[in-house]
């Protein structure tokens, strides 16, 4: 009779939830040079390390599929804001904006300079930034894309206008670039001032290369507001023209007077998807956060101050008070408090739990690692969707959850080997407690790691265990492999 298996870890006693939507089942998790073993039971089996899991959940690790942390896997390697609620690899890129392509000479606009190192520590190709990655793990998995703005800003000399065919092509050369470094696709930020002047054209004409990679087109919309509809139909005719998957970043309608408007753009994007890949990420909040804007629609709500480099001691100020406080207006505050981030409540609670429980979302935090007053969804997102939406909620079963944050994510962004419990897939995997787990960061006191995380292995090393962090970087550098890729179930 061979002699039993012997595994570097094992976790023993818990409820499997694989990250497929199939029913928890009980079994022990045996793990062996950074992949998944075996599952089943493992009675009597050897292990250098064993996670008693008994009375806990055991799911794979999850995916963030919306990220600013370009720079933060490398200043903040510990990533304890990411690994505490149980995320082991996040999306980096996004909104148009990314650590490289970038010159050491130019001045980052805003918001790409929210996620700004010095200049010396620039990267000035996509395969050094990736490199770097490599050689000074974080403690999380990082998949990253190449942001549009970023290409306009080291290309162009001026961002208020479209581009010319010259700046196209040289844009267009660095998105190759990027891709054949490994960038999985490029997102755009048009609602944003460097990329507002930029043109559907212009999009598809620098987007060619993705084609050829069949990478991914990742959007923060024109519009989430009164044009909604519109900058949806872009979205999609962007896909279309350039044949690949697309995703609508952190779908939302915004301002009181589109609240309900979700109930028309879900259906639309259901019935798009029957023609063409698409997908959609959300958060669990009803407020959003980016750079201080002085423009009227968004500041007809609640602002709170959440960073500002002139007025550093205004972070976790309401922009109401601190504009009275100077006797002017809200937009002159916000002008003065440039540059910075914010935090705008501008969405309604049913549109967030509709959107949520659309079987197609994605799970993402959005959240931007900068400042002592971040928005709550960097360090709560993921225990959030568990245990507030789908536990004290109701909105959907947690092996729905699960899969919200894990395989659905790992298909539409073609992680193969990554997010579902399966023998010789990689070890990321969260022990959790499904009747404690909850968000404890809150507007008022938003650096907090959640309650109920029991323990987070990122490639077979434990990362975090009995809340705190073990000082493990164990992360990996993931390209995608897109022929995983499917538009919906």
């Amino acid at each position: 009779m061979p002699a039993p298996q012997h595994y570097d870890l094992l976790i023993h006693g818990g409820s499997v939830i694989d990250g497929t939507k199939a029913p928890r089942y009980q079994a022990d998790v045996g793990i062996r040079n950074g992949l998944i073993a075996a599952i089943g039971d493992l009675t009597g089996y050897s292990a250098d390390a064993r996670i008693d899991a008994s009375g806990r959940i055991v799911a794979p690790g999850f995916i963030d599929s919306h990220t600013h942390d370009d720079q933060a896997v490398l200043s903040q390697a510990d990533m304890s804001f990411k690994i505490s609620q149980g995320v082991t690899t996040v999306i980096a890129g996004n909104c148009g904006i990314s650590a490289a392509p970038l010159r050491p000479d130019m001045d980052l606009p805003m918001p790409l300079s929210l996620i700004e190192s010095p200049p010396e520590n620039r990267f000035t190709t996509f395969a050094a930034y990736l490199a770097a990655l490599r050689q000074t793990p974080a403690s999380v998995n990082v998949a990253a894309m190449v942001g549009h703005t970023t290409l306009r800003a080291v290309t162009m000399s001026e961002l208020d206008r479209e581009a010319t065919t010259d700046e196209i092509h040289a844009m267009q050369q660095l998105l190759e670039e990027s891709l054949q470094a490994g960038a999985i696709g490029m997102s755009t930020g048009t609602f944003y001032p460097p990329a507002i002047k930029a043109s559907t054209e212009e999009i598809i004409a620098v987007g060619r290369p993705l084609t050829k990679h069949q990478a991914l087109y990742v959007t923060h919309m024109r519009d989430e507001a009164t044009l909604v509809m519109e900058a949806l139909e872009e979205t999609f005719h962007i896909g279309r023209e350039l044949g690949i998957a697309v995703v609508v970043s952190h779908h939302k309608v915004q301002n009181h007077a589109n609240f309900g408007r979700s109930a028309v753009t879900l259906p639309f994007i259901r019935e798009a998807m029957r023609h063409q890949c698409i997908c959609l990420d959300c958060y669990p909040y009803t407020a959003g956060s980016t750079m201080i804007r002085t423009d009227r629609s968004m500041l007809d709500g609640r602002v709170l101050i959440a960073s500002s480099v002139p007025h550093p001691e205004c972070a976790g100020r309401d922009l109401d008070a601190i504009a009275a406080e100077w006797g002017v207006a809200k937009d002159e505050a916000a002008r003065r408090l440039q540059p910075g981030s914010a935090i705008y409540f501008l969405m309604d609670e049913n549109d967030v739990q509709r959107i949520l429980a659309f079987d197609e979302t994605m799970i993402g935090s959005d959240g931007i690692p900068v400042g002592e007053s971040p928005h709550p969804r960097l360090w709560g997102t993921f225990p959030r969707v568990l245990g507030h939406y789908s536990r004290d909620v109701g909105l959907f079963p947690l092996e729905t959850a699960v899969w919200k944050m894990t395989g659905l994510t790992a298909r539409n962004f073609g992680l193969q080997g990554r997010s579902t419990l399966k023998v010789g897939h990689h070890a990321d995997v969260v022990v959790f407690d499904a009747a404690t787990i909850r968000d404890t960061a809150t507007y008022e006191a938003p650096i907090q790691p959640a309650a109920g995380i029991d323990a987070v292995i990122v490639n077979g090393v434990v990362a975090w265990r009995h809340g705190a962090h073990s000082g493990a970087r164990s992360g990996q550098v993931i390209t995608r492999k897109p022929a995983t890729t499917r538009a919906s179930a």
